[in-house]
């Protein structure tokens, strides 16, 4: 949760009272948020703990208005767009920002009047918006200007390094962009920040229609256009690469600081013009339009309101709200600072926290549950208690792992038909979602190789396959691994585990040839493993007039390729096999 620190005696001011620590305190847990400390100095702070969805309340302005509404002393204001007389301000997007930073939203907000306090909040709803939803800059950067220092139209491009030149903000000194990035490079602030586009080609840089670099997003805005306490026009523009978050940040700021416009709640759109003609206009100020039943939220609190008693309390949670006769629905009009607000559920938490959850009547559930886990983790659980019993180590690696390893690196082809592979992988260690064990259990042998030898680990855990039957397409399996690794293979060391774990089962090793029920092996020609040092496990089980034989997994002495893939350099067996086979 992000901790917002406000000006205790400016926020008593706004809310119109001054409140003990309790009182505060109490006023905070019945909204939803959290008073954590109450700071004692000569100009005391009070930090809050704020739910990481409500971008809304970041700041002093957010929190106060937010407050004021929820005692229902102040309605929620009308947030609207102020068109301009001489045509909208531009930004042009050039084609050449697809390859870094394709998305830009702006707005202006005309003026206003900044103080010290508010400037500062400013600065720190950027600062906090940028450690939340903007995922450290990732996602989106906020750039603020000065609009009477600067002239537009604007161009967002991405150009070379060498070939941007200015000099950046509280700095004297004209730097191009490899320049830059060594000037900052020691930056306790700005220097996290680097590797977003360092290694980029291109960098994404806004200029104005003078050529004048207004920001390198996400690092610095330029000097020329840095905001002062005498700046009347502030020109906002976001850069992402995510469009949808970057829409939410510019409402936020846009909605926050234009209280203090000469016209209360009030801002200037921005035509963004995309490289295929495309025109846009932002900020979207209006607000979003939701339908609820009253039954719903009713039954999921409890509770027997009349929709009337409904509109009331969503109207103290800045949602705008009316009756609809029809199956007593209610419309609700969800403002742009709300942009938590996703689904009909967000609307009755919204009611709950109005209405007051201490508030609700306890009562007894309608009817008896008793849990229990589920048989596959509960059969899984005995599995793994036997084989720590027997002197192996258990090990939990992730389900996710490169391509490579789940095929190439244990000598095997993808079909194409078999793994579930991620369709944005966020690095090539995420490629695919695994369907053997062995990559993870092997990677943790490998890095663990100084550990005094032999080594000898296990993992019971689940595999995903592909599988149409499902409605998901994909399907679960749990299996067990395990390898073995030493100076020498163990080959009867692996088998001798198998052993362990089928009598532990009550499963009778029984011949091929026969009808009776068990598991049994035989020689496989497996890739993963040595030639003519590994065997495949099947089990038979039904009725002796109609059983079924199955293969359930395998064990060998693994390849010197599949070793050397994995950077092993002693020999090492394995096992895995289908556990669900036995429930």
């Amino acid at each position: 949760m992000p901790t917002v620190n406000v000006d205790k005696n400016e926020l008593f001011q706004a809310l119109g009272k001054h409140y003990t620590t309790e009182e505060f305190r109490e006023l905070c847990f019945e909204f939803g948020i959290e008073l954590e400390e109450d700071g004692l100095s000569e100009r005391p702070i009070l930090k809050i703990d704020i739910p990481s969805n409500r971008y809304d309340l970041l700041c002093h302005e957010g929190i106060s208005r937010a407050l004021l509404i929820f005692q229902e002393k102040a309605n929620s204001p009308p947030y609207k767009l102020v068109e301009p007389a001489d045509g909208h301000v531009q930004i042009v997007i050039k084609p050449e920002t697809a390859q870094i930073r394709p998305h830009v939203v702006g707005a202006i907000l005309r003026n206003i009047k900044f103080t010290e306090r508010n400037y500062n909040n400013f600065i720190d709803l950027q600062d906090k918006l940028h450690n939340n939803i903007c995922r450290k800059r990732t996602l989106v950067a906020i750039g603020t200007h000065d609009f009477d220092t600067i002239k537009g139209p604007f161009t967002y491009e991405a150009l070379p390094p060498k070939e941007i030149k200015f000099t950046p903000l509280n700095q004297t000194k004209e730097l191009d962009g490899e320049e830059l990035m060594n000037f900052y490079s020691t930056d306790k602030h700005l220097g996290k920040f680097l590797h977003i586009i360092c290694d980029s080609p291109v960098y994404p840089v806004i200029y104005d229609a003078n050529r004048k670099v207004c920001s390198l997003p996400p690092i610095i805005n330029g000097d020329l256009s840095k905001i002062t306490l005498n700046t009347k026009n502030v020109f906002i523009e976001c850069t992402a690469t995510d469009l949808t978050k970057a829409k939410i940040v510019l409402n936020t700021v846009v909605t926050m600081f234009s209280e203090y416009c000469e016209q209360p709640f009030t801002a200037e759109p921005v035509k963004v013009i995309y490289p295929d003609g495309t025109e846009r206009i932002y900020p979207d100020l209006s607000p979003r339009t939701m339908t609820v039943k009253a039954d719903y939220i009713n039954a999921c609190t409890g509770l027997s309101l009349e929709t009337s008693e409904l509109v009331t309390l969503l109207k103290r949670m800045s949602l705008s709200a009316k009756a609809v006769n029809e199956e007593a629905k209610i419309l609700v009009e969800v403002p742009p600072t709300r942009a938590d607000v996703l689904h009909a559920c967000d609307i009755m938490e919204d009611v709950a926290i109005a209405y007051g959850f201490n508030n609700i009547p306890k009562t007894l559930p309608a009817c008896a549950t008793v849990g229990k886990s589920l048989p596959v983790n509960k059969f899984s659980d005995l599995v793994r208690r036997e084989i720590a019993l027997a002197g192996w180590t258990e090990v939990l690696p992730l389900i996710l792992c490169s391509h490579d390893e789940n095929f190439a690196y244990l000598n095997k082809k993808d079909d194409n038909l078999t793994a579930v592979k991620l369709a944005n992988p966020k690095t090539a260690e995420y490629q695919v979602v695994r369907t053997s064990l062995l990559p993870g259990v092997l990677k943790t042998v490998r890095e663990n190789k100084k550990h005094t030898l032999p080594i000898k680990v296990f993992e019971v855990s689940d595999v995903v396959f592909k599988d149409n039957s499902f409605e998901r397409l994909a399907r679960n399996e749990r299996h067990v691994c395990a390898i073995y690794c030493n100076k020498v293979s163990g080959f009867e060391i692996i088998h001798g585990l198998l052993n362990r774990i089928m009598d532990m089962l009550d499963v009778n090793l029984v011949s091929a040839s026969d009808d009776k029920k068990g598991y049994f092996i035989k020689e496989s020609d497996d890739t993963t493993y040595f030639p003519n040092r590994s065997a495949d496990i099947f089990l038979r089980k039904g009725e002796a007039s109609s059983n079924i034989t199955k293969k359930i997994g395998s064990f060998g002495i693994l390849h010197p390729q599949v070793l050397e893939n994995f950077e092993l350099t002693y020999p090492c067996s394995a096992l895995e096999f289908n556990l669900e086979e036995f429930m």
